[in-house]
């Protein structure tokens, strides 16, 4: 590699304005030629604009590989050299954090066992205070926003400008198709309320495996994130960690160009017809709210008859008739059961609450 390719390195400014943002590297950092390979690789996809890799590595059960550590910094400051590439390490406490900026690390994120423990975020903000370096935090394990939001404004009140969202999914019982199931949903939710910052997509941890990898990254993209964090080792299956869900670099080239790329906005005449399908679905939106406040006021009215006749709230036979009838409907309609299902139990909950206002007034 010529110096003039050398000196040509974004700018983390740069690369934080991307869209879609690619960052992508191995899960850990095994060794100096690895982790070069690995950015050398990458950077010749043309697409990937950070290269990630794991320094300290948090893990379940003890005896598993938990990274190579401090040493490991010293072979991203080489791939920065060789490639231009801004790097990106996850760092979980203050110690850490010192050690990555020492070396030059330009991108930091917080992982999910670290965001799920308001005192570990608080301990990394506190290292952060007069640091200008992006920092992207990743979903905690379990599904609780209020935790992923108290984590960005921690950082956020620490004077940290340029924060990011990571969608990882979330641990939950019984889950079998993910690793991590996503709960899209949620992360829909968070990016509503923080809609100033940028949303990536870690489908490697959602999936945990590679077969699915694209479906995910295409879904997330769908839904307007803006990028994509992804695993990226030159022998996966030889990998020192996570080894299920990495790819090679070449595989990911390819899967980022069969992606399909969408953007928020269309042009002039395109928009006028979105318009126009969307004022319908205003339309219908207002019906339905009229009709399920008709549905309340009836179901108040049953409550009066339950309370002065001494019945209780929940009927079960009656409920379940009522699920059997909106599954065959729903079915009919073209609806699947998991909605019908999610539907029913909002609209059971409300008019349990209404009816035990009046049954306890």
């Amino acid at each position: 590699m010529n110096e003039q390719q050398q000196v040509e390195r974004l700018s983390v400014d740069e690369v934080w304005n991307k869209r879609p943002l690619i960052i992508s590297g191995p899960c850990s950092a095994e060794t100096e030629e690895q982790v070069l390979e690995t950015a050398l690789r990458l950077q010749a996809t043309g697409k990937v604009h950070a290269l990630r890799a794991g320094i300290w590595k948090p893990r379940t059960r003890p005896g598993s590989f938990e990274g190579v550590g401090t040493k490991g910094l010293p072979w991203l400051q080489m791939a920065r050299k060789l490639t231009g590439l801004p790097t990106a390490v996850e760092v979980a406490t203050a110690k850490q954090v010192e050690d990555a900026l020492h070396f030059d690390v330009d991108i930091l994120w917080i992982g999910a066992r670290t965001t799920v423990n308001p005192f570990s975020v608080q301990e990394v903000a506190d290292a952060l205070r007069g640091v200008k370096v992006p920092v992207l935090i990743k979903n905690p394990i379990n599904p609780d926003l209020e935790l992923w939001t108290g984590a960005v404004e921690r950082v956020a009140k620490a004077g940290i400008e340029q924060i990011g969202l990571i969608h990882r999914g979330f641990s939950s019982y019984g889950n079998t198709e993910y690793r991590n199931a996503p709960m899209w949903h949620l992360a829909i939710e968070m990016k509503r309320r923080n809609q100033n910052l940028p949303m990536i997509c870690d489908p490697s941890h959602i999936c945990g495996r590679r077969d699915i990898l694209q479906a995910v990254s295409q879904r997330s993209i769908d839904l307007d994130y803006d990028g994509l964090m992804i695993e990226s080792h030159i022998t996966p299956d030889q990998a020192w960690s996570d080894a299920k869900q990495q790819i090679t670099p070449e595989r990911l080239n390819e899967m980022l160009s069969q992606i399909q790329w969408r953007t928020e906005m269309i042009d002039a005449p395109e928009a006028s017809v979105l318009d126009k399908l969307r004022e319908q679905i205003n339309h219908i939106d207002d019906e339905l709210l009229q009709l399920l406040a008709q549905r309340m006021k009836i179901a108040d009215q049953i409550g009066v008859y339950k309370r002065d006749h001494n019945v209780t709230i929940l009927q079960t036979n009656r409920w379940n008739e009522i699920l059997e009838k909106g599954f065959q409907k729903g079915k009919q309609l073209g609806l699947s059961q998991e909605f019908i299902n999610k539907y029913f139990d909002a609209v059971h909950m409300e008019s349990i609450q209404h009816q035990n206002k009046i049954m306890n007034s």
